[in-house]
């Protein structure tokens, strides 16, 4: 129990001194926009190559992340059907919407549960990578691609990630990872410096999105964010729950293991993707916040049922 009070404990405090940020002033009208493009641009393009740079990539192939691949595919598939032929939503907004619906909090969060709930931090790696390898780039070409202007050529269309920071930095850390060298310190170090950056300054940006804005849930889009809550923090263990104990045979702690993970909430870097492409923002930064807060009593839930 106490992984899940450090977590939140943690990404509430840092979110709070953002709100004080937004309303004190501190960093002008601008301060929430330079802040993302910081974190974009910058920031977490370097803190996803130092981190796939060292990591091991033969735990992609793990059993228990088929398990974690298709509960958030289930929920992602879920909102995307619901969004384009009942609310009919434009590709970038689906897009946001399945995210958030999906994309699990396995960094700033993810950890510190891993470590004190699960009792191994490198648990949550497999997720990690599955959503920085594969989730992520391909979810901003479909946000790239759908920026309005000239209708796009092929050629563009197929080079769109390599011009996209952190699908550069993740296939780059995925090249050296692959490769067996280790990186030299002066060349690591500055990265790791500038990418230890990359969580606070997106938990600041939320906190000072916070500021001015309306309760939750009263948007026009009240009806897709309350499925996008439900499918990311109900849906979405349960499909793990019934995948790994149904398909995969897993039993104790290592059905344990991916409900809890499934069970994270929306990372709070979605908020930031839909800030930078101006997609969704109010609907993103909604959705991290409820799923964020229901998470709470969810894992509660989950590691009393299921832990040991």
């Amino acid at each position: 129990m106490q992984g899940v009070l450090t977590g939140f404990t943690v990404i509430a405090t840092v979110i709070a001194v953002g709100y004080v940020i937004g309303r004190r002033g501190y960093l002008g009208q601008d301060g929430r926009t330079v802040l993302t493009r910081l974190a974009f641009n910058v920031a977490t393009p370097a803190l996803l190559f130092t981190m796939l740079a060292g990591a091991d990539l033969s735990v992609v192939l793990s059993g228990r992340l088929l398990v974690t691949a298709v509960a958030m595919a289930a929920t992602a598939g879920i909102f995307a059907v619901v969004a384009r032929f009942l609310l009919r939503w434009r590709a970038d907004r689906i897009t946001i919407g399945a995210l958030c619906s999906s994309y699990v909090n396995a960094g700033n969060l993810g950890i510190p549960i891993a470590v004190y709930v699960l009792g191994d931090a490198s648990l949550v790696a497999p997720v990690l990578l599955l959503q920085q390898i594969v989730v992520t780039p391909l979810a901003l070409t479909v946000l790239d691609l759908s920026r309005p202007g000239e209708p796009v050529s092929a050629a563009r269309r197929l080079t769109t990630p390599l011009r996209n920071p952190m699908a550069i930095a993740s296939l780059a850390g995925v090249a050296v990872a692959a490769s067996g060298l280790p990186l030299p310190g002066p060349l690591l170090e500055p990265l790791v410096l500038i990418g230890n950056m990359s969580v606070p300054a997106v938990l600041l940006a939320f906190g000072i999105s916070l500021y001015g804005g309306e309760r939750p849930g009263r948007g026009e889009d009240r009806g897709a964010l309350h499925l996008s809550v439900a499918l990311k923090s109900l849906v979405q263990p349960a499909v793990a729950w019934a995948v790994g104990a149904g398909l995969f045979g897993l039993r104790g702690e290592a059905l344990l293991d991916v409900v809890v993970i499934a069970a994270l909430p929306a990372a709070q870097n979605l908020f930031t993707y839909a800030t930078h492409y101006r997609v969704a923002e109010r609907f993103a930064r909604e959705s991290v916040l409820l799923s964020t807060l229901l998470s709470v009593p969810v894992l509660f839930t989950v590691a009393a049922l299921l832990g040991p």
